[in-house]
């Protein structure tokens, strides 16, 4: 029978690995081959045992063969708890050969957000956002890897990877395009379930058909490796015994044949029936089995080593097993030799001197499901003083913290309370969220307890918000939680509540709330949340609900910030109802502190939320205060972007500045700004008011520019929330757009009775009547009459040009002869004084083609090619060269 035997330079453990070989040997040529080429994802998948770290080992070896720069980390079973502890084991190389202000060169921008989850920088003030945080990781790894190419990413046992480190790698993964760099990712089949299971079958979804399942090795491998290790006098009868004992599971077949050749006996037919119990030796009870055999201190030190995981260094371990260091260095020996403990290789990532490593992680998991509960419970008790008296702070205990039995102790819960606010201070909400449930069970003292479950409440807000409002419903029951920290576990109650699709629960809430309070600071806070909330989400207007803002906010001078907040929510509601923009503006400049925002009104401020500085600007937005808007709109913008906040807060500033943008009638720059809101929304969920935002906005753009063949997610059933401009009146304009009549007027319709319903009368932010009025111009011209002069007499009452002129524009559409032009020209000249400049090109084009006149076609050809309304410069264009006239009259 002919053997398979590997390359001479190849391990024991890549017999019938050619194929494999061969692939990574290729794809580390490719790499080198052209720096401008595509990055490669490659992914080996195997049960324990079968190789995969073999083939990492291999690859490590052609590449640097090839003078690559090779990284490489490993996950661990028990310390998938640790936050960024791959993806910190992968970047030491490149973080230790730099120095602090070449560090900072490189990072840039992401260096204060990434830095801190690195390990190579302080956090700062506040919790930054976990998608910055992963942003900022994957723009340092991309960063680096252009300095260090032909750059080789190696990972091992991925499917114990923290989940930081995964959210991480799935990210980056898919951003391999313009990026020439090779990542290798090794992990087991199944096992691993929730958010982990997501990122790794993102990873999985990116390699495509470069996912490699590794198979077990068949007879002849294992024959061929059997003589290679023991002699070409192995008779055929054991080799197949060997096979048969292991499954042709490389791991297993190579530990077996060394204890084969520990004990002496010959590879006859005769001593196959040895195999079997030798072979139980090597994993579960037999190894540990042998483990005890190397006597009662080797067992206990092997142990201690099992609960630290990683950087196993021999004082920590010799401490952690109760010995002298001298007794530590005989135990570390002789597990050496059993081939229990090794050397970590100084190639795969940098160590202190004397760290040790396990052989293999199926060694590590079979010595720490050795250890008694109890037995491992004191142990890790003993391991978070170890490592807390190494100075490796809480965050770094905190693994061991959580193992720690509960009994009460009030200093362990404010141990992982501290650790808790570390690990928000890097951006690991989750590993935040495990140390504070720990620290419920212990339980905590009643006087603490209620904060406790707020701390916890907190951590959770934006990622399991029906936990958070059980937590802060708890909370609030119980006694200690007094004051402001009270009103602050209220409002963020209320804000669970509100992503957890409870409107009108959150709405309740903070009234009930408000109403336990004395008039004073705290109730009129309150009371701002609940009109914001109502404001945001009410579904039917409330004459009384702005009759008693309005009461309300008379009241208020701007002394503080809740003051301050009334203010903008009566502008708001005022804006929104139509009212006269000069008494809009007018509440929302008593807002401003010198026409700036006042301090703890920011837009990164925690107290307020985004939310209610949005509708500030969009008061402004929607009253022709553009220059108030834009200001607005940018400082968001450079606010998240500066505190690296890439999720839903970003997102949503970057579709209000694409509202401004489109309001200014700069529409390509809008288009920009909308698109990068759009990934954004996508990142954070699909359905979200946020992802409305962006899309809605985007497509009136779009419809602005005259480009209507691309397809959005865009339609029924449509958020509760507030959505800016009116998304019915959008997708009514779209489906008459695309030549769909008879739903374009349904749709406008309903956005007639869902207008009515919230009292949103400004005729320029819910625009249906004169889209609808142009529709049945000619269908039903009476109906369309009525809409156009109710349209009118609206825009009077608001009393902005823009408004005007949008109402004398559709005016002028249902009317012919020197009527529509004299409507016609009053728009053009009303829009002429509003800040909308598209809109005053579209008024000037319709002047222009109605009067017959070349001079106010040009004028309208100009503006439309300014704002990059190509449809409107076509439209210019066709009447021009009818009147056979391009550029003069």
């Amino acid at each position: 029978m002919t053997e398979v035997r590997p390359a001479a330079a190849a391990s024991a453990s890549l017999w019938e690995r050619d194929a494999e070989v061969a692939v990574l040997a290729q794809a580390v040529d490719t790499l080198c081959a052209d720096r401008s080429s595509s990055g490669h994802l490659l992914v080996l998948r195997g049960e324990a045992g079968l190789g995969k770290t073999a083939l990492l080992a291999e690859t490590r070896r052609i590449a640097e063969a090839r003078n690559c720069t090779v990284w490489s980390a490993r996950g661990g079973e028990t310390l998938r708890a640790v936050p960024f502890n791959v993806v910190r084991q992968l970047l030491q190389p490149a973080l230790l050969s730099l120095l602090p202000e070449e560090a900072r060169e490189y990072l840039g921008d992401w260096y204060d957000i990434a830095g801190p989850a690195l390990g190579i920088a302080e956090p700062g003030e506040g919790h930054p956002d976990p998608q910055a945080v992963c942003d900022g990781l994957v723009a340092a790894v991309r960063r680096l890897a252009r300095r260090y190419y032909p750059l080789v990413l190696l990972i091992d046992d991925a499917h114990w990877a923290d989940l930081e480190t995964l959210r991480w790698l799935a990210a980056f993964v898919e951003r391999l395009d313009d990026l020439s760099v090779l990542v290798v990712v090794a992990r087991r089949p199944g096992e691993i379930k929730g958010d982990a299971a997501h990122h790794l079958a993102t990873i999985g979804a990116v390699a495509g058909p470069s996912v490699t399942s590794l198979s077990a090795l068949t007879p002849a491998a294992v024959a061929g490796l059997t003589r290679a290790t023991l002699g070409p006098h192995a008779d055929g009868a054991f080799c197949r015994e060997v096979w048969a004992v292991t499954d042709g599971n490389p791991y297993d077949t190579v530990e077996l044949l060394a204890k084969v050749g520990d004990s002496g006996f010959e590879p006859s037919e005769a001593s196959a029936i040895e195999l079997r119990p030798l072979s139980k030796s090597a994993r579960g009870g037999g190894l540990v089995a042998r483990l005890e055999e190397l006597g009662v201190d080797a067992t206990r030190f092997a142990m201690a080593a099992a609960i630290l995981g990683v950087g196993i260094s021999i004082d920590e371990a010799a401490r952690l097993a109760v010995m002298e260091r001298d007794d530590a260095v005989r135990c570390a020996e002789l597990l050496r030799t059993a081939r229990i403990l090794t050397d970590p290789d100084p190639a795969a990532a940098p160590v202190a001197e004397g760290d040790l490593e396990f052989v293999h992680p199926l060694i590590a998991t079979a010595v720490y499901d050795s250890i008694p509960g109890s037995l491992r419970t004191a142990m890790h008790g003993i391991a978070a003083q170890v490592v807390t008296d190494a100075g490796k702070g809480l965050a770094a205990a905190s693994r061991h913290l959580i193992q720690v039995h509960p009994e009460g102790d009030q200093e362990l819960v404010e141990q992982l309370r501290g650790a808790a606010g570390e690990h928000l201070a890097v951006g690991a909400p989750d590993a935040a969220r495990r140390c504070l449930e720990r620290a419920l069970a212990e339980p905590p003292a009643p006087e603490v307890h209620a904060q406790v479950l707020y701390d916890l409440g907190c951590a959770t807000l934006l990622t399991a918000p029906a936990k958070t409002v059980d937590h802060l419903r708890t909370a609030l029951a119980m006694t200690g939680l007094d004051g402001d920290l009270r009103v602050d576990a209220v409002i963020r109650l209320s804000q669970a509540l509100m992503h957890n699709d409870q409107l009108g629960e959150a709405v309740r809430t903070v009234e009930a709330e408000a109403a336990r309070h004395a008039p004073g600071p705290a109730k009129m806070r309150l009371q701002a949340v609940q009109f914001m909330w109502e404001g945001i989400h009410a579904e039917v207007a409330s004459p009384a609900r702005s009759d008693r803002l309005a009461r309300l906010a008379a009241t208020c001078a701007g002394r503080d910030n809740s003051e301050r907040a009334l203010l903008i929510l009566r502008g708001f509601d005022a804006m929104t109802h139509g009212e006269n923009a000069e008494e809009v503006i007018e509440f929302c400049d008593r807002a401003l502190v010198n026409g700036r925002l006042a301090p703890g009104l920011g837009w990164t401020d925690p107290q307020w939320g985004i939310e209610l500085l949005m509708m500030l600007a969009s008061s402004y937005a929607y009253t022709d205060r553009l220059d108030r808007a834009d200001t607005l709109f940018n400082e968001a913008v450079r606010a998240y972007e500066s505190a690296g906040w890439s999720g839903g807060h970003t997102s949503l500033a970057h579709a209000y500045l694409g509202l401004g943008l489109r309001r200014r009638g700069r529409l390509k720059e809008a288009e920009e700004s909308l698109r990068k809101s759009l990934v954004l929304a996508e990142r954070v969920g699909r359905g979200l008011p946020l992802y409305w935002s962006a899309t809605c906005n985007l497509v009136d753009v779009l419809l602005a520019r005259g480009h209507v063949d691309e397809e959005f997610d865009f339609g029924p059933p449509y958020p509760s929330t507030i959505v800016l401009p009116d998304p019915r009146s959008v997708r009514g304009r779209l489906l008459l757009a695309v030549g769909r009549f008879k739903d374009g007027v349904n749709e406008l319709e309903e956005a007639e009775k869902a207008a009515a319903a919230r009292g949103h009368l400004n005729p320029v932010m819910v625009p249906w009547a004169v889209d609808l009025a142009r529709a049945l111009a000619t269908e039903d011209p009476a109906r369309a009459a009525r809409l156009a002069s109710e349209a009118r007499r609206q825009a009077e009452r608001l009393g902005t040009d823009t408004a005007i002129g949008e109402a004398l524009r559709c005016a002028a559409a249902l009317e012919t002869g020197q009527r529509a032009v004299r409507l016609a020209q009053q728009a053009a000249t009303y829009l002429e004084s509003s800040p909308c400049q598209y809109e005053h090109a579209a008024a000037r084009v319709e002047y222009g083609v109605l009067a017959r006149s070349v001079s106010e076609l040009n004028r309208g050809l100009a503006l439309a090619r300014t704002c990059g309304a190509d449809s409107l410069v076509t439209t210019a264009e066709e009447a021009l060269k009818g009147l056979g006239a391009l550029d003069s009259d």
